[in-house]
């Protein structure tokens, strides 16, 4: 895997530009702050749910033998863009606990609503996991 940095360009915080990487292509569904396993919001508060969304991309990630560092893009979903611009601070701190120190290609798209009620945020997730790190996935 490797950042794409064009070098007049000013470096991003947070996020990279573009990755590029070979392996074992990983998609994850949009996944909300809820506990997968009840389904229900444990919290209204817009960066503990996005720590619970991160959680469930992990969670899911892992099925395939991968690791959040493999994450290449991420697709964030906000429904008040003002919330998410007020919990920048603490929503990188939940970000760098789930995730690290890694920095995939992101958006951010402000929507109108989300599917489910409650729901401040939903992250889309693309991950690519090295064909040398494969060990039991697809064998």
């Amino acid at each position: 895997m490797r950042v794409l940095q064009p070098a007049r360009w000013k470096r991003p915080r947070g996020y990279s530009h573009g990755i590029v990487a070979r392996g074992t292509c990983v998609f994850v569904a949009g996944m909300v702050g809820w506990d997968n396993g009840r389904e229900e919001f444990e919290s209204a508060d817009f960066v503990e749910q996005a720590r619970q969304a991160l959680q469930n991309i992990v969670d899911v990630l892992r099925e395939a033998g991968g690791r959040p560092e493999h994450l290449v893009r991420l697709t964030w979903y906000v429904t008040d863009r003002q919330e998410y611009l007020q919990s920048l601070g603490r929503l990188g701190e939940v970000y760098r606990e789930v995730i690290g120190r890694h920095y995939p290609a992101m958006s951010v798209v402000e929507v109108k609503g989300l599917v489910e009620p409650g729901a401040k945020l939903e992250i889309e997730a693309t991950a690519v996991i090295p064909d040398r790190e494969q060990s039991s996935f697809g064998r």
